[in-house]
């Protein structure tokens, strides 16, 4: 005989509704306070804070240690030989592919070491509390060089170039085409500086903007000849990055050298 009152359903532990989905009556839930309830770890917001920031720095850090290394490098203007192009305290970013792989063309603004001893002698300065820290920057490319061992001129002959100086108008002229050089600081007329040059291989002939106040490659021909080695060209000067106010892109105004023609002769 059936274990079960007539007439009353049997009664399974699991409960069901009418339309055969579970029902949740009877069915204990399970407390925080449970043994058996996994532990929560709580995270110190500070220190996930704190561990977000110095990933993020160290990020950065390698970064621009990249781009200074292989693509881009900062450096700071100290004299007016480049006006009104580059101005005294301008920050500027070069282009470390040029030369190489990228070429040099006439009209660029390049970077260059002192191998020539073109500038004089500066004293030692005392080191100070925080030089490390400005050298560190300096490392990773977050700061400026600001060294004395580095110039900035404009290219006006390639390996090759016949460059003189001057003209009935007093224009520099290259390969025999003379040169209406719209860069030239307006604020004042060019004073005549002879010269009759060709630039062997593996040099070139810069000259400043500010052709009055630009101790360039006419003030030192009895050094190298006055020419700069490619080799010790840092790179091509392509923005101006500080200040704020003068941020552009740098020209190097090839329709100044449009009608030039190429270079025939090397020695």
């Amino acid at each position: 005989m059936p274990d079960k009152a007539p007439g009353n359903p049997e009664r399974y532990d699991d409960a069901r509704l009418s339309d055969g989905t579970a029902s949740t009556a009877g069915l204990a839930e399970s407390s925080p306070g449970d043994a058996d309830a996994p532990a929560k770890t709580h995270r110190n917001p500070v220190l996930v804070w704190v561990k977000e920031i110095v990933t993020v720095v160290a990020i950065a850090l390698v970064l621009s240690f990249l781009l200074k290394t292989f693509l881009f490098r900062a450096f700071y203007i100290p004299s007016e030989s480049m006006e009104s192009t580059l101005d005294v305290n301008d920050r500027i970013f070069i282009n470390l592919l040029v030369p190489g792989p990228f070429d040099l063309s006439r009209g660029d603004v390049v970077v260059f070491t002192d191998t020539q001893a073109w500038l004089e002698p500066v004293p030692q300065k005392p080191a100070g509390p925080m030089d490390w820290l400005n050298d560190s920057l300096e490392f990773v490319g977050l700061m400026a060089d600001n060294t004395d061992q580095h110039l900035v001129k404009r290219v006006i002959g390639l390996p090759g170039d016949h460059v003189s100086c001057c003209d009935a108008q007093g224009r520099v002229s290259v390969n025999g085409v003379p040169l209406n050089e719209t860069y030239i600081n307006p604020a004042e007329i060019p004073q005549p500086s002879t010269f009759d040059v060709v630039v062997p291989e593996g040099k070139v002939w810069v000259m400043g903007d500010n052709r009055n106040h630009s101790a360039d490659s006419r003030a030192h021909q009895e050094v190298n000849g006055g020419f700069i080695n490619i080799d010790d060209i840092e790179g091509k000067a392509t923005v101006i990055a500080w200040p704020v106010s003068r941020w552009t892109i740098l020209d190097n105004h090839s329709d100044v050298f449009r009608d030039v023609p190429k270079a025939t002769a090397t020695k």
